[in-house]
């Protein structure tokens, strides 16, 4: 059950992008001649070529995929920081490089502060929009990151323009992590992705995007796929484990039940001499009933118990293979215990009554 949980969550879960209904437009500027402001200027066009096609809802730019089986990182100082040494870093935060209206794009939740625009160029002041933990663990809250300044590596001093929802970036079971977006026009980058979101069908735009895409430079090379398409490889790995520990799962309840019942079974059938005398001296058939399941729902009790508990203990283990799992889920626990109860009920409750059906004389007779 955690693992069909956590691959419900991986199959529907939101990891601070939506990626549904969005195409991805892959090309090298750099094969194309493209380099240094001739680059920035294309990067440009081709936004706004990709916001002119009808049913495109927003485009923009993102230099390094979210989810795709790596990140860049750099460190981050406190402003006021001159030794800019590695062990003086306050964090490593996940870098990517970003054009305007990225956020709404890519449906990550701008929390604080203010969007990326084309005004964040090379002759403005450097800015940056952070993540939620980046403003926790650097500046201690929200309220304090707004505004407030840092320092990269290389001794840039950047100021916090905005806060968004956290993400995952590297992968399914990572930990939260601060994350930075700074705009591609202050750190331009060749290899930037276009981002394309639809309002229909997003499989439908690709023949409008080569097109435009084609009018811009034909010599451009361009890839095309949707989002989910592109996060389908980078999620396998994690999908594919849920999957197997799902079956393993579902195999060991399988033999969990054959056990019960037949433990509950031969527990009622050992019993059958007592029922048979208690009938006898008078005994109503439903205090019978309750004593015959009596001892196999305590057995039933202490086996599931310590099961819970090792699952519990296993919480760390199973996170590391299953996304979002734990034990500790209210629905888990719930189905597990309600499904065990049930199992051990049904499997003392068809002996039990089948003793109850015969002759008193006849099950001591069978004693």
């Amino acid at each position: 059950m955690v693992a069909l949980r956590g691959l419900a969550r991986s199959l529907t879960g939101h990891f601070g992008f939506e990626p549904r209904n969005v195409m991805l437009l892959d090309t090298d500027l750099n094969m194309a001649g493209y380099h240094g402001d001739a680059a920035t200027a294309m990067q440009k066009r081709m936004v706004e070529a990709m916001q002119n096609i009808p049913g495109v809802a927003s485009a923009s730019l993102l230099d390094f995929m979210l989810l795709n089986g790596g990140i860049n990182t750099d460190a981050i100082f406190p402003a006021g920081t001159i030794d800019l040494r590695a062990a003086n870093a306050a964090a490593h935060a996940v870098v990517y490089k970003v054009s305007p209206d990225y956020f709404r794009t890519a449906g990550t939740a701008i929390l604080a502060g203010r969007d990326l625009t084309w005004h964040d160029d090379g002759s403005a002041p450097r800015v940056a929009v952070v993540n939620r933990e980046f403003a926790r663990r650097i500046f201690g809250s929200m309220d304090k990151a707004m505004g407030g300044q840092f320092k990269l590596g290389n001794g840039w001093s950047i100021r916090v323009a905005g806060i968004v929802e956290d993400g995952k970036y590297g992968n399914l079971a990572e930990e939260p992590r601060p994350a930075m977006f700074l705009p591609i026009l202050q750190s331009p980058s060749t290899m930037a992705t276009l981002v394309v979101r639809s309002t229909r069908d997003p499989r439908r735009l690709a023949p409008a995007m080569r097109t435009a895409l084609r009018d811009l430079d034909p010599g451009l090379p361009c890839f095309i796929e949707t989002w989910t398409e592109q996060l389908s490889l980078a999620l396998f790995p994690s999908r594919m484990a849920t999957i197997s520990l799902g079956v393993l799962g579902l195999m060991g309840a399988i033999l969990s039940i054959t056990g019960i019942f037949g433990m509950a079974a031969y527990s009622v059938s050992r019993r059958l001499r007592e029922l048979g005398i208690r009938l006898a001296l008078g005994a109503r058939r439903a205090e019978i009933l309750r004593t015959a399941l009596s001892r196999s729902m305590k057995l039933l009790a202490f086996g599931s118990a310590a099961g819970l508990i090792l699952g519990i203990l296993a919480s760390r283990i199973l996170a590391a293979i299953v996304y979002h799992a734990t034990p500790r889920d209210p629905l888990v626990l719930a189905g597990a215990i309600l499904a065990m109860a049930l199992v051990g009920l049904l499997a003392a409750w068809i002996p039990a009554r089948r003793a109850l059906s015969l002759d008193p004389v006849t099950l001591l007779r069978e004693e």
